[in-house]
């Protein structure tokens, strides 16, 4: 069953800017799978739309127009999902294990430093006990990079570096996090600002993303070193990004989905296309590497954001709500914004008065946010699997499309 576009994102909030942002170019159909909540009138007869380009968008009259024929690097048949027949599909996680197993002795290696309390501060997130989703990522590319490009799959010693620099990243972000947010628990135990307070946990930081700089300099590719150093810029950007909000509804939703791309999904896609880049020089690979990670990247985050509304705190290993908490408004308050007005002003002083966080999450609740934030989710997921769909089938390959749909369902 699909959704249509107008279904989605009614008139207003922020339609065109979303359609910006989830086309990574214009002139594309587009549907989106239903979830499994309740049927309405629109989704029973669902059809599929298509939007004229330009900088004027009419979401109440589609434009039926004709879609260019892009050259693919190789030709998938009608379904984009399609999975290879020849081979039995593996759990992506199980399949990137092998490469993985020694994930985090390696990163504690490039941890070492001589005072006794800073290595047990960088080590406290490096206990396996993370999901290392993003090296898992940058494993199961790299492979189906190598063997589009006919190298066997062979992992080479630079992209499993970049796995694990991925990581050494993603983790010194979630320590200043912690700082910034003054959060006290994660992953189900307490932070390193709540043990050892803020000063040692932001140093603690530095020296991790520090030792991944080092790592990242040693793989001898400035082409990779460029495309990872983005990743830092990024990260402080959207950063930033989040301290603020836009008045307009439409700048509101452009803003978050940057925001959001800067701080989670920038490391997985440049992590992807450094991977790639080490083993093909075609631009379109690389090209394909990098908005995989983009739309995964982004697709998690929105799941993320759901969570928040829809989990418990057992489940997260941290407090639910904690968004609202923080000020932040993500795609389930901005979408139930467009059914309850009285959410505008609560956004625009950050949920700060008393009562606004629980005035707002009641109106999560009522309104369909949730449900349009998975929509949003959904079809991130599928122009990712269109992405990867044009590399030469495999194992890995398949593994990537099938972890798009983990990450729909994932519950923490």
């Amino acid at each position: 069953m699909a959704v249509p576009w107008s279904r989605c994102w009614r008139s207003g909030a922020g339609a065109a800017v979303l359609l910006d942002w989830c086309c990574g170019f214009s002139r594309r159909a587009f549907t989106h799978a239903a979830s499994a909540g309740r049927r309405t009138d629109s989704s029973a007869n669902a059809t599929q739309v298509l939007f004229r380009q330009g900088p004027v968008y009419n979401f109440n009259r589609p434009t039926t127009i004709t879609r260019r024929r892009n050259r693919c690097v190789y030709t998938t048949p009608p379904v984009c999902c399609s999975i290879c027949s020849d081979a039995k599909l593996k759990d992506p996680f199980s399949l990137a294990q092998k490469d993985l197993q020694n994930l985090y002795e390696e990163i504690k290696k490039q941890l070492l430093v001589s005072k006794a309390e800073l290595k047990v501060l960088c080590d406290y997130y490096f206990d396996g006990k993370g999901k290392a989703f993003r090296p898992m990522i940058v494993i199961l590319m790299a492979r189906a990079c190598n063997v589009h490009s006919n190298k066997e799959g062979v992992l080479l010693p630079a992209q499993r570096s970049i796995a694990m620099i991925s990581e050494m990243i993603h983790t010194a972000s979630l320590v200043h996090d912690d700082v910034i947010d003054d959060s006290d628990t994660r992953r189900g135990k307490n932070t390193i600002n709540k043990v050892w307070g803020e000063r040692k946990a932001i140093l603690a930081g530095d020296f991790i993303l520090s030792a991944a700089s080092m790592a990242l300099a040693r793989i001898g590719n400035n082409t990779v070193v460029s495309v990872l150093s983005q990743v830092i810029e990024d990260l402080v950007r959207g950063e930033f990004m989040q301290l603020g909000s836009k008045e307009n509804e439409n700048e509101r939703f452009k803003h978050y989905l940057e925001k959001t791309f800067k701080k989670t999904a920038s490391l997985i896609a440049n992590s992807c296309k450094a991977v790639s880049i080490l083993v093909n020089s075609d631009p379109e690979v690389h090209e394909i590497a990098y908005q995989y990670g983009r739309n995964v990247g982004i697709a998690f985050q929105l799941v993320d954001d759901i969570l928040d509304f829809t989990s418990c705190a057992n489940l997260l290993g941290k407090p639910s709500a904690a968004d609202l908490k923080l000020g932040l408004a993500t795609g389930p308050v901005l979408f139930a914004c467009q059914q309850f007005p009285e959410l505008h002003a609560m956004i625009m002083r950050r949920f700060s008065s008393d009562g606004d966080v629980d005035r707002a999450w009641q109106y999560v609740l009522k309104s369909d946010g949730v449900e349009q934030t998975n929509y949003l989710a959904q079809h991130y997921c599928q122009e990712a699997i269109r992405q990867i769909s044009r590399l030469r089938p495999s194992t890995e390959r398949d593994a990537l499309i099938q972890l798009t749909e983990l990450v729909l369902r994932r519950d923490k």
